[in-house]
Formats: structure tokens, sequence, C-alpha cells
């Protein structure tokens, strides 16, 4: 079962498409939805709009199935962190005063088994960029479950930083790289899904002028290494004044398709 972020048939994001009937069907039918955390009050419960005057609250023991004190609540660090994002959740409980009660803990548990029992090496789901660092990236695959994704494991060229690549927010998929089951911890893959040498050369021909981003300049080895695409990098000769980042246009001398490589010319 691929849960592809927890996003099964027939779910909604929070919108003016919800009322109470609609409500009513996913509390019957434990019905996943997403909506847009709108603020943490002074007792870390969150709060959604939901449309038509309809407020959902996620109290602050229903928000998480991992990140939990001692008293089982969650921490309220992380309770902050979701104001201004989406999260997602089941309905718990309807109220008769336009106050819906919601549970993303109900969501992360459901995650857990998911990712206990049906959840393997290679496969590929969607996720969301929630948080960079230096080292790499953390991307919430569902249900508060979040992985590693590791710098080098970001680009097959080089690159300084994971902001090269990502923002936070952005949707992308990625690849299960390595589960471990008993610590609840994913790690991910993001290089391979960026096309192979031989996908990737297809739109680029000898004697074509393209853009290309300088990855590494060696004045020893005399040669400039350029990324043409995320995945495909050619060589072009070492000239002074050029550096990593920079923006050049290329001429395209030479592709050996049976060595992968290309050969450049910085114009």
């Amino acid at each position: 079962m691929d849960y592809q972020r927890f996003e099964p048939e027939g779910w909604v994001e929070v919108s003016e498409k919800l009322n109470k009937n609609s409500l009513k069907d996913a509390f019957n039918t434990g019905k996943i939805l997403q909506g847009f955390v709108d603020r943490c009050d002074e007792n870390y419960n969150l709060h959604i709009c939901l449309g038509n005057e309809i407020t959902g609250v996620i109290p602050r023991d229903e928000l998480d199935a991992i990140n939990m004190d001692e008293n089982g609540l969650c921490k309220p660090n992380i309770c902050k962190n979701k104001v201004n994002r989406y999260v997602q959740f089941k309905v718990k409980e309807i109220c008769n005063d336009n106050k819906v009660i919601l549970s993303r803990k109900d969501v992360g548990q459901e995650a857990l088994k998911w990712v206990k029992n049906d959840l393997k090496q290679g496969m590929i789901v969607n996720g969301i960029v929630n948080n960079i660092r230096q080292y790499g990236a953390f991307v919430e695959i569902g249900g508060g479950i979040v992985g590693l994704l590791h710098i080098e494991d970001i680009s097959v060229s080089r690159i300084k930083s994971p902001e090269e690549r990502l923002s936070v927010g952005q949707k992308i998929k990625v690849m299960i790289k390595l589960i471990d089951s008993e610590n609840n911890k994913v790690v991910l893959s993001y290089k391979e899904l960026l096309g192979n040498w031989e996908e990737n050369i297809q739109e680029f021909d000898e004697k074509m002028i393209v853009k290309g981003t300088i990855k590494e300049t060696d004045k020893y080895k005399n040669g400039i290494f350029i990324e043409l695409k995320p995945n495909l990098v050619g060589l072009a000769e070492y000239k002074e004044g050029f550096h990593y980042g920079q923006k050049v246009d290329v001429y395209i001398k030479k592709i050996i398709k049976d060595r992968k490589k290309i050969k450049l010319l910085i114009v």
C-alpha cells in the first residue's frame, strides 16, 4: 500500500467545499483531511479554519503520535512550529457550536503502521520539505513522519547547500533509501528522481549554446565543471575569473555518449 503522503482516494484539502455534511462523512469514513493552521493558543491547541464559519481545533494531546513529553502531550515548540503550515488530520468529534475537534495523532499512528508494515526501500512517495539544514533537508512524507534527506542524496553534481535545490514548503517526490522501524526513522534520496545521464542528455545536441552553472574550477586539472541539469555535468577548459555558482553560456563541442562525457566551451 502506497499512501503517497496519506492521500487516499477522495482526500480533500480544507476549502469552501467543506460543510457539516462533508465533515460528518469524513468522521464516519475516517477520511484524512488537510488544512492550514491559523494559530496556536496559550494551551498549545492548534486552530484551523474549515470554511463556512466552522472552526477546527486540534487539542494538544491529539497533535502528535511521536514527539510527546512524559505526560503524553506534544512538546510546545512542535505545537508552535505548526502555525502557518498545512497539517493532516481526521475528524474526531463534531460539536453543536460550529466547532470540530480534530486529531493529527490518529493520522500519525496510521503513518507509523505504514512505516513498519508497508513502507519499503526503493518506494517513491510524495513529500513536503519542512526544514533545511546545512547537512540536508527534513521531508515530511505523511502523518507527521519525517525523513532525513542528506545533502549527498540531493544531487549527483556538487552542491554546497540543500537550498540550491530545495526550499521549505516545496512538494517533491523522494525515494525511500533506508528504514529504521525500531526508531521510526526514515532516510530518503532525491537525486535518483532527477533523471539519469541518458535521459537528461536527450534535450541537448552538439553545437548548441545553452546555459549552465559552474560547480567546480580546477586549475591543475585544467577544467571547469559546469552543470547543465541537476544530474548532467560537462567539462570546459579552465579559464581564470570564474567561480562556483556562476551562470554561464556554454557551447556544446562534443557529446561522447559511450563515456557519458560532454565537452563544453564557455562563450
